[in-house]
């Protein structure tokens, strides 16, 4: 067990807590495999009936992947043949199906940063699961800002989201509050940061069986006014077209600040990696989660390969120039066959390191 993974189990509920908060508690392949190894454990144990994700601060529960490991490794003479990047990936992939597949409540309390993986690690079954935002809580799924796309499951959760919300969230990586995201559904219910401390100390004393009603009847009921209910017309409309082209232009004739935001954000992403993200969203409307969970394992290996988010990152994490040199630079340049090849798989189906997922698990 690695020291930014606490565990311990109170009233029937088993609590994880993260910490590491000097990277807000970005996931490094040990958080992984600790995660993963507890919540295995726990499946099993009929001492435990519920399962809470909180952090150690306020200021995020998870802000994602560690990219700087990602630079880090994916710049090594071995650049797409790393076996610990390539396990981080496949072993993120398998969690992130653990979680959403979890047979026991399972509740994230989203307060803070949640960005990337950590919207992965929260993404439980309807059913079973809770997500809790605060006043404090900021969500993305930020990965096209590095070259990267939106993967842990996004090509599934975003693809089904209402309407076009999730193409507009993958497509410009934008973060949004407590109250869109209720909106959007990737949260499920809101408790104000102030009543924390005691929603903390119902965890506590409820229990497990208990808590998902008991968390539910505890939260507040007004989150704020939702700026993307008041623009989903607009945003299914630009959003619903069908390639990134039509939809900046789109964009463009609409005078709407929100709008005009989308579109200054999306011209500073990858043009290559906007038609990635849009052929994934297209085909993810289509896939059962194991099989969202394969195609993008297939296109983090192209992605690595081709270099655009090892670009990404150092532009915007290594350098801070905040200028990516995207290969191709231009939404023009950008032609079919390159988009096709990121979904080409570079393994037979027998070996793909994902080909279990959905099988032997469930």
């Amino acid at each position: 067990m690695t020291d930014f993974v606490k565990t311990r189990i109170a009233n029937r509920t088993g609590i994880i807590t993260l910490d590491r908060p000097r990277t807000l508690n970005s996931l490094s392949l040990e958080m992984i495999r600790a995660l993963t190894d507890v919540l295995l454990a726990w499946r099993d144990d009929d001492g435990v009936d519920a399962v809470v994700l909180r952090s150690s601060t306020d200021k995020a529960l998870c802000a994602g992947g560690d990219i700087r490991y990602f630079y880090d490794v994916g710049t090594l003479p071995t650049t797409g043949g790393s076996a610990s990047l390539e396990d981080f990936f496949t072993e993120e992939y398998q969690l992130n199906y653990l979680i959403h597949h979890y047979p026991k409540t399972y509740i994230a309390l989203m307060d803070g940063v949640v960005m990337g993986g950590g919207l992965g690690v929260s993404e439980a079954h309807r059913e079973r699961g809770l997500r809790v935002v605060t006043d404090g809580s900021k969500l993305a799924m930020p990965e096209v800002n590095i070259g990267l796309f939106p993967d842990v499951g996004g090509s599934y959760f975003l693809s089904h989201a209402p309407g076009k919300l999730g193409y507009y969230l993958a497509l410009t990586g934008l973060t949004v509050r407590a109250a869109d995201a209720l909106y959007c559904g990737l949260a499920d219910t809101f408790v104000t940061q102030a009543r924390m401390p005691a929603l903390l100390e119902l965890i506590e004393t409820t229990p497990g069986a208990q808590l998902r009603a008991a968390v539910k009847m505890f939260a507040d009921t007004d989150a704020g006014t939702s700026a993307l209910e008041g623009e989903r017309a607009a945003i299914d409309r630009h959003f619903s077209l069908q390639t990134i082209e039509a939809i900046m232009a789109s964009l463009a004739g609409d005078d709407s600040a929100l709008m005009q935001k989308a579109l200054a954000a999306m011209k500073k992403r990858s043009p290559l990696l906007l038609k990635v993200t849009l052929e994934l969203l297209n085909r993810g409307a289509g896939l059962e989660l194991a099989d969202c969970l394969r195609m993008e394992r297939i296109l983090v290996r192209r992605n690595f390969e081709h270099g655009e988010v090892l670009e990404g990152i150092r532009a915007l994490v290594i350098d801070k120039d905040n200028t990516p040199a995207w290969n191709p630079p231009t939404l023009d340049a950008v032609d079919d066959a390159m988009v096709a090849r990121f979904f080409a798989s570079p393994w037979p189906a027998r070996a793909h390191p994902l080909r279990e997922l959905g099988r032997a698990q469930d």
